[in-house]
């Protein structure tokens, strides 16, 4: 998977795991309240998260770093395999 998509996964998961956690800790929804007056536009931040946590989970479970008794652990959906071109 190109660096880009990931790079971007990554952030809109930090995004996603920051708001949650302001929902959780201070019951605030940033999104919504930056993006409230635009109900199409929060749907689509949350639908990006989405497709990034999946777009993350899919690198890392079935990143060629995690087969065959490699160090999984050091990929962290951030595989550094792209290079070998497999």
């Amino acid at each position: 998977m190109k660096c880009a998509v990931k790079c971007i996964a990554v952030t809109l998961l930090v995004i996603g795991g920051l708001n949650w956690g302001l929902v959780g800790f201070f019951d605030l929804n940033l999104v919504s309240k930056l993006l409230g007056a635009w109900p199409v536009a929060e749907k689509i931040v949350y639908d990006l998260v989405g497709v990034a946590a999946l777009v993350y989970a899919m690198d890392h479970f079935f990143c060629p770093c995690n087969k065959d008794g490699k160090d999984g652990k050091s990929c962290g959906g951030m595989c550094k395999c792209d290079s070998k071109k497999m």
